[in-house]
């Protein structure tokens, strides 16, 4: 008697149908946090999140623009830079042109290049590349806290917002 093992196939790959023809599963939707682990609470798969500067960036025109976008980095944005002159010159620029690839927009600004992240203040700067690096590791913004006189833990949304707002 011939023995049969069958493996589950993974989501994605296509399988052998009786046609000969393969047979290609449907999509399954992608999920980040708990439900990517298990959990029960499912969130929407993100790729973009918003952000609320804390300084602003302040056009050529005088315009101040707060509110923007980041996209999540891929692994050619990672990569590409690295090839850019000014990054081989000073390694430390290397932060300016990949925060150039994945914020999408600062206010009415959508053409957000080298020299915009460039013009942004100091703090802005921080606070995008503290942004990149929480969605990029840990695929969202919040950030859990603990109130220092009874312990109670909540968490905050560190994207944006005024003081007090999550």
């Amino acid at each position: 008697m011939r023995r049969v093992t069958t493996f589950p196939v993974p989501v994605g790959v296509a399988t052998p149908n009786t046609n000969g023809g393969s047979h290609h599963p449907p999509p399954v939707p992608a999920t980040t946090g708990p439900a990517a682990a298990g959990s029960s609470t499912s969130e929407p798969f993100r790729t973009e999140f918003p952000f609320e500067l804390p300084r602003g960036y302040l056009d050529p025109g005088g315009t101040l623009h707060r509110h923007g976008v980041m996209r999540l980095a891929t692994a050619r944005d990672e990569l590409i830079p690295l090839r850019d002159d000014r990054v081989r010159e000073n390694p430390q620029y290397l932060t300016v042109v990949l925060l150039a690839r994945v914020v999408t927009r600062i206010g009415s600004v959508t053409d957000v290049h080298a020299g915009v992240i460039e013009d942004l203040f100091a703090a802005d700067l921080a606070f995008l590349q503290d942004v990149y690096r929480r969605i990029n590791s840990e695929g969202h913004t919040r950030a859990s806290i603990g109130c220092p006189d009874c312990g109670h833990r909540f968490e905050v949304d560190v994207a944006g917002g005024r003081l007090g707002e999550s």
